[in-house]
């Protein structure tokens, strides 16, 4: 099990998701507010992993203004992000590949969802550092993904809740448990003060921690500079 199912048709990918990631659409929304707090009314915003296109409805339904660099590797995910955004998908650029496909900005701002967990944290390292060296001094950037204590045997412990959070979600109890032998062999998920670390050995400034939900965490940092 991925955190993000296979996709689908938009509506029902959207549904899917929302049973794995406790107060989605909410995270979709403190973010874009997290983001608002720095980027201007008609600012420019690089979204890593914005296939599906679901935190790009939320940005775009909340800042009329904005517009978007979308990365994403996969083109089924792409076209169904252009789908799923409608009219909005005309403040869109999207760009199939990483990081390394990006425009070299700057960017007012940039959010990454639910992808860096997927990554070693050597490649994981490098891809902050390339995000950060795209923004404006200053700019804030805004990341959520798989981040849990593994210690003392808080990997199972925490892994077993969010087992039981798909179960109540609807998720049949033997997918959802066979799920946590898949995170812990196939996702590359550090702790969260592995993560706080990470985002500082990459540049980014005023680490902090606005988002906790079961195996999942969120900070939004900032670009050094003004």
């Amino acid at each position: 099990m991925s955190t993000v199912p296979k996709p689908g048709a938009a509506p029902a990918y959207a549904e899917r998701v929302a049973r794995h990631v406790p107060g989605m659409d909410d995270l979709h929304r403190m973010t874009a507010l997290l983001l608002a707090e720095r980027v201007p009314a008609d600012g420019r915003i690089l979204v890593l992993g914005a296939g599906g296109g679901l935190e790009l409805r939320a940005f775009a339904g909340m800042q009329p203004g904005w517009h978007f660099d979308g990365i994403d590797p996969s083109e089924e995910m792409i076209a169904q992000a252009r789908t799923f955004l409608g009219p909005a998908s005309d403040r869109v650029t999207f760009h199939e590949g990483y990081i390394d496909t990006a425009p070299e900005g700057p960017f007012d701002g940039a959010a990454c969802l639910l992808t860096l967990h997927f990554l070693p944290r050597e490649e994981r390292l490098r891809t902050l550092r390339d995000v950060r060296r795209r923004l404006r001094p200053g700019a804030p950037f805004v990341v959520a993904h798989h981040s849990f204590p593994k210690a003392g045997g808080q990997q199972d412990l925490w892994l077993r809740r969010n087992a039981a959070w798909l179960v109540a979600a609807g998720v049949p109890e033997v997918r959802a448990l066979a799920g946590i032998a898949a995170l812990k062999e196939r996702l590359p998920a550090l702790s969260p003060e592995e993560d706080e670390a990470l985002l500082r050995a990459a540049g980014f400034t005023d680490v902090q921690l606005f988002y906790a939900a079961f195996t999942f965490r969120g900070w939004v940092c900032f670009c050094p500079g003004k």
